[in-house]
């Protein structure tokens, strides 16, 4: 299976001649975000296992809020966590389209068992090989590209949520050439099984952005510990842990990006590289929104009222319209970022925050819209479709609020900054 993914990046464009079962649609020009052959394979593969694996388990992380340890399995076992990872420590050496293809696949059947892959695909895994040393890199990959270990991220703080400038999280020398690093994370998803946490904080002489860096910490070091769990509305089988960081040894070798005192660069190159992580949490929630919508399709052609099927009604018939017409749109400005991204780049900042917040907003429309068609049986847990809304009104939260992306969209816009293209143009000048 690897071999063949690792081809999908230089694979041309298909266009199909014919229209998929089940579709009205018969392609005869080019569909620009089309998958290549290897994508729709890995597409494939990505649903069967989220079907045969973790959508017959989903509900009981949900109720249990034990961490899912056989969609751990089951993803391991399916060789999928490499995805993103190189090809030189075990990965396939993929991009952010395929790692979009298979976080939607595996948010369809249940987003706690995705966040997994998540953490791996968009997480500390990517930015050590994007941004780490040679022996950070050997230290860490091959156990992300064999799922041998969990990656976790800490950045929030208690008193420094969205406003990640304010953090408390410090290094101070060691007088031996390392630091020793005292921080206190919140919300770090994952972060009671994680191997290690790739840990935002401020180096010596730093103020406010200048002089914040990050330092990935084995979660087995002296002086690090998991200090609570955070009880959640959704997201229950993947859970937020506290994690307490009390003179914990850092050596060079453990330095992803030092921050220089008088400099914000390291501190903007590490908010750029969480496109990557926004766009899969752009991903889940068109996953998630995308089950919603298909129980609900599902229950109003079964569903029969008055000798009639619910699916009869105009009334619920634009509802479902509305909703496939969000999904779409949001859908099409992921991809439209991830593919900007390239091979192995990064997304653009502004096509990315567009995606996430579209994908955010989309994501509660559709769960809740199908919620409201299924009726009591959406509010009750013998369908899918509330945990599904519980779950992605998380990812509004994390990575960066919708409120975060629009403030970031407009005072771009209102700057002159333009999307990528040539519709746009600079009112400004």
């Amino acid at each position: 299976m690897r071999r063949s993914l690792a081809t999908a990046a230089v694979c041309p464009r298909r266009t199909p001649d014919a229209a998929p079962d089940g579709t009205l649609t018969r392609v005869s020009g080019i569909d620009p975000f089309a998958e290549t052959e290897d994508q729709a394979t890995l597409r494939k593969f990505a649903r069967e296992v989220a079907e045969r694996e973790l959508a017959p388990r989903a509900q009981h992380w949900d109720e249990t809020e034990e961490f899912p340890q056989a969609s751990w399995d089951a993803l391991k076992q399916a060789d999928l966590f490499g995805i993103t990872v190189g090809e030189e420590w075990g990965g396939a050496g993929l991009g952010d389209v395929e790692a979009a293809i298979v976080l939607e696949e595996l948010a369809r059947a249940d987003v706690s068992s995705a966040i997994l892959a998540q953490l791996i695909f968009n997480g500390p895994p990517r930015a050590i090989e994007h941004l780490g040393s040679p022996a950070l890199r050997d230290k860490w990959l091959p156990l992300a590209a064999s799922g041998e270990g969990l990656f976790c991220i800490g950045i929030t703080e208690p008193d420094a949520g969205s406003a990640a400038n304010l953090m408390r999280a410090s290094l101070v020398d060691d007088g031996h050439g390392g630091w020793k690093l005292n921080a206190y994370k919140n919300y770090v998803t994952g972060g009671h099984h994680a191997a290690a946490c790739l840990v935002w904080a401020r180096f010596p002489g730093g103020d406010g952005a200048k002089g914040i860096g990050a330092v990935v910490v084995d979660l087995k070091a002296p002086g690090a510990s998991v200090a609570g769990i955070h009880k959640k509305m959704g997201l229950r089988g993947c859970a937020e842990a506290e994690l307490a960081f009390d003179d914990v040894a850092v050596t060079p070798d453990d330095v992803l990006l030092a921050g220089e005192p008088g400099s914000s660069e390291a501190f903007k190159t590490l908010l750029s590289h969480l496109n990557h992580e926004r766009c899969g949490n752009a991903a889940m929630c068109l996953g998630a929104a995308q089950g919603a919508l298909e129980h609900a399709i599902l229950y109003m052609n079964e569903r029969v009222v008055g000798g009639r099927a619910l699916a009869d009604l105009q009334g619920l018939q634009w509802k479902i319209a509305d909703m496939a017409m969000q999904l779409e749109g949001a859908r099409l400005l992921l991809y439209r970022a991830v593919a900007l991204a390239g091979p192995h780049g990064t997304p653009p900042a502004l096509e990315t925050a567009m995606a996430k917040a579209a994908s955010n907003l989309a994501a509660k429309v559709v769960c809740d819209e199908a919620i409201q068609l299924l009726g009591g049986y959406g509010y009750s847990r013998e369908y899918p479709v509330e945990r599904m809304y519980r779950d992605i009104r998380g990812l509004c939260i994390g990575a960066g609020t919708v409120e975060v992306q629009r403030n970031y969209i407009g005072a771009n816009l209102l700057r002159g900054r333009t999307p990528a293209g040539g519709v746009w143009r600079n009112p400004l000048t």
